[in-house]
């Protein structure tokens, strides 16, 4: 199965235009071969809003008009997208990634772990469990941008059974280790495919650097951005490799199961809540997003 990734500019508060230039590029991709095409973080909306009053106005309801005008797309080209939107639910706004097919939306992801950066200062935390959703035979799992920095949203996905996680992300200068070491780190140990989707360009004096890249299940990178201009990656990927998480380098003497091999019971510090204050939190609380939740709150992820 053939996917690919789409490092593109985006227009911030230009839904039409970006729209318009995603689909045209989900055709090329689609031509090529793809059946799954991944674009950036916030590909629809642009990222860099000042408030949340502003950015309010570009978030629209999952489905709703972005979302189907991808699936007509996809149902055309007998294809699947996966793109980053602001989503509306009543009166909250979340930073979100979208698996759209030809039949319509697949699945959503809310994006958990939020920097003090670009609109993800005045978004809701997200408030749904990780999850796995099927594109034909692909089992595939989402995560956004600084989600990759948390080991345990890939491993997850993983245990939820996932071939491929996809990262719509916006990488501003200071990840350039995230896009050269820790994409593959999180493929290598969850033995998955993954794929990495930047943007680039410039949006209100803050850059992006790109270097999107595909990864496979043994932590090689089989595709990766030349630079920080705009382009279309591939690769050729089988959910079968991923599936196979009994890894034998030398039968009975080197064998190793990075699933099975776990010990869950040795790890309990790392689900206990925390006092620790995120940079920025009580700004972002304190905020322009009306029910706006925290983590541990009632309605969001953390909550007992």
């Amino acid at each position: 199965m053939k996917i690919a990734g789409v490092q593109m500019d985006v227009t911030i508060a230009d839904l039409d235009r970006n729209l318009a230039r995603m689909v045209d590029k989900l055709r090329e991709a689609a031509a090529a071969g793809a059946r799954l095409t991944v674009f950036p973080e916030c590909a629809v909306p642009g990222y860099c809003f000042s408030s949340l009053t502003e950015a309010r106005p570009f978030a629209q309801p999952i489905p709703g008009p972005a979302t189907e005008r991808m699936r007509t797309a996809c149902a055309e080209l007998g294809c699947y997208a996966i793109f980053g939107m602001l989503e509306l639910a009543a009166a909250q706004v979340f930073n979100a990634a979208v698996l759209v097919g030809p039949t319509g939306v697949i699945g959503s992801y809310r994006k958990v772990h939020l920097p003090y950066l670009g609109i993800d200062m005045f978004t809701s935390y997200g408030d749904r469990p990780f999850a796995v959703h099927n594109a034909g035979e692909l089992k595939v799992g989402m995560n956004i941008c600084y989600d990759a920095a948390f080991p345990e949203a890939a491993r997850a996905l993983a245990l939820l059974g996932a071939d491929l996680i996809a990262l719509p992300t916006n990488w501003p200068p200071g990840a350039e280790c995230t896009a050269a070491c820790v994409i593959n780190a999180r493929a290598m140990e969850n033995t998955v495919y993954y794929i990495a989707v930047n943007r680039v360009g410039t949006e209100r004096n803050f850059d992006f650097i790109g270097r999107s890249k595909i990864v496979d299940p043994s932590g090689q990178t089989l595709a990766e951005a030349r630079g920080a201009g705009e382009e279309i990656l591939y690769a050729d990927i089988a959910p079968a490799r991923a599936r196979r998480k009994h890894i034998i380098r030398v039968a009975g003497k080197h064998e190793i199961d990075r699933l099975a091999d776990r010990r869950p019971e040795m790890y309990g510090l790392l689900v206990e809540p925390h006092a620790l204050k995120s940079p920025g939190r009580g700004l972002r609380d304190a905020g322009s997003n009306p029910g706006v939740n925290t983590p541990g709150s009632p309605g969001s992820l953390g909550s007992p």
